[in-house]
């Protein structure tokens, strides 16, 4: 990453070596952070708390009333698939389930 770059993760907190991004921070390697994940949820790495460079939020990136009403009906259009006897939109393991 350039000297200029922002990392970002919102993903999942093991994809970012938080030791390393510390290592990095202070060494100018990049220009900051925000994480709204952790890599040893919920507890950051210790190095990276007292920096001014570094976002740190708990895992609420998710968390607006849009996103959660979407969740919630994608988890109960899955259920009422689920039960009518077809395949779940989301199913991950469909197969599993035997469903066309």
């Amino acid at each position: 990453m350039k000297p200029t770059a922002y990392l970002v993760n919102t993903s999942r907190g093991p994809v970012v070596d938080e030791a390393a991004l510390a290592e990095a921070l202070e060494n100018k390697k990049i220009a900051g952070a925000a994480l709204d994940v952790f890599e040893n949820e919920p507890k950051a790495h210790p190095a990276l708390l007292p920096r001014k460079d570094v976002i740190l939020t708990p895992h609420v990136a998710s968390a607006s009333i849009d996103t959660r009403t979407k969740m919630a009906v994608m988890a109960a259009n899955n259920v009422v698939a689920f039960f009518e006897g077809r395949r779940p939109p989301n199913a991950i393991n469909a197969d599993a389930l035997g469903l066309k």
